[in-house]
């Protein structure tokens, strides 16, 4: 039970999630539409197939020193929140509060509507007619300022989260046997597309070594790390349910560390199916890679087939999504610096029901304003700020609480934590060089949280 303020006045959360469950929420929010997406990107900087390769083990072993790091401290405190425990123990609750802020209004509900959004372009595939406009809402968000669109396929969008968050308040064993089922099917559908691409002999390893213009040198290296880490992002969420896994001490490290492992291992043997198929260019020219890989080897139908593992990918990581990332601002309302009701927990399916559609309508919106995706740009610098903040709590933690009890210890401490820290330092710096103006507006709308920090700072000194 999160040690929140007015806890023991309600019903807890519920160790209701086993080790698969735990496993499934790493794997199926991680794999979501990333891996069908960014190699067109990461070509594009680096602009050769090999050094793109290379670029997914680097991710891969950074994601892997993330997890590893996350072990200890998911062990020690097992409790609702993840990230927002961890700062909070560290470094105190106001960069708690910051965390769980940039959760709540941008990270994970802008996360969500991206899925969501992406769902529906996906479906529309299938059916042209959910890109039909519907309606207008007369503020100037839409086109060159104009009126917001709205289309069939955001009102679809809209309705498959608002279907998930009743799903997942009705018991985490429920969600979580959702998120089983449709990453075990969503896994099976991706290893079929790289048995399919590396054993169709249709391909060649001379394409490994093909290339196209880019970029290129450290800025390229850099530039196509960032996207592969996008690819990568999730394997954390994890924790944010720590409070409702059963036996934490030991399935949450275990957790972790299989699930980015199982991640790191599809994202090579996807990668290495397609660059075995497709040259560089032909990769730097295709939206959908996956999709288009396909097309080669099965024609129109292997595309298809692409779009719907595509669907049950992005589908798996919306609800990975709800699921964990919802339970950041309950983390936060216990602690007293959010709205009371968001703590609440059901009294007869032991969720935290108020924050999971507290944070699914708040998403909901975001995909109906369709600014979410120039959102989601803005908080990536100090998203990788908190993230770097999180991994370096295990070196404070050893100094600042030694008696904690730690189940688990970080694999290779110090060095593990000490080189993800660096890396994120690196990929600040690169992000701040590319993208200046995005990074000091995610600065600013993060700030713009410190007044209801203070507030209800104030509130809970009463």
């Amino acid at each position: 039970m999160t040690a929140g303020r007015g806890a023991e006045s309600q019903p807890s959360l519920k160790r209701d999630l086993g080790l698969w469950g735990a496993v499934s929420i790493v794997i199926g929010t991680v794999i979501g539409s990333g891996i069908f997406l960014v190699p067109k990107t990461m070509i594009g900087w680096t602009g050769s197939s090999l050094e793109v390769l290379v670029v997914w083990v680097v991710g891969g072993m950074l994601s892997m020193f993330g997890a590893l790091t996350y072990a200890e401290l998911a062990a020690a405190m097992p409790e609702a929140g993840g990230e927002y425990v961890y700062l909070r123990e560290a470094y105190g609750p106001f960069w708690a509060f910051v965390y769980g802020w940039t959760q709540m209004w941008v990270a994970k509900s802008g996360s969500i509507a991206t899925l969501a959004t992406g769902f529906f372009y996906y479906l529309a595939n299938f059916r042209p007619e959910l890109e039909r406009l519907v309606g207008t809402i007369p503020i100037p968000l839409g086109p060159g300022g104009g009126p917001l669109e709205v289309r069939a396929g955001q009102l679809l969008a809209i309705g498959v989260i608002l279907a998930l968050a009743v799903v997942n308040c009705f018991g985490v064993k429920i969600g979580g046997g959702v998120q089983i089922a449709v990453t075990v099917v969503k896994v099976t559908l991706i290893g079929a597309v790289i048995v399919i691409g590396l054993g169709c002999g249709l391909g060649s390893t001379a394409n490994f070594h093909s290339s196209v213009a880019a970029t290129g040198g450290m800025a390229g290296f850099f530039g196509a790390l960032v996207a592969a880490l996008w690819a990568y992002d999730g394997w954390n969420n994890v924790s944010m349910v720590s409070s409702e896994i059963k036996d934490p001490r030991k399935n949450l490290p275990r957790a972790l560390i299989l699930g980015t492992l199982a991640v790191v291992i599809v994202y090579l043997l996807t990668n290495l199916a397609y660059f075995y198929v497709l040259r560089a260019a032909d990769v730097a020219a295709s939206d959908r890679v996956a999709a288009e890989m396909m097309r080669r080897i099965l024609g129109r139908g292997g595309a298809a087939a692409v779009s719907i593992a595509a669907m049950i990918s992005i589908f798996a990581a919306l609800n990975g999504s709800i699921l964990s990332g919802s339970r950041v601002p309950y983390a936060m309302a216990a602690d007293g610096y959010f709205f009371r009701a968001v703590a609440r927990v059901h009294p007869v399916h032991r969720t935290p029901s108020v924050s999971i559609l507290a944070m699914s309508a708040w998403a909901a919106v975001l995909v109906l304003s369709g600014r979410f995706e120039q959102l989601f740009t803005y908080v990536i610098f100090a998203s990788w700020i908190l993230y770097g903040m999180a991994t370096a709590s295990v070196l404070v933690l050893r100094r600042k609480r030694p008696e904690l009890v730690r189940p688990y210890r970080t694999l290779g401490y110090p060095v593990v934590p000490v080189l993800f820290v660096v890396a994120a330092a690196c990929i600040l710096v690169s992000t701040l060089r590319n993208s200046p103006r995005e990074s000091l507006l995610g600065l600013g709308i993060i700030a713009a949280g410190a007044p209801f920090y203070f507030h209800w700072k104030r509130r809970n000194s009463l």
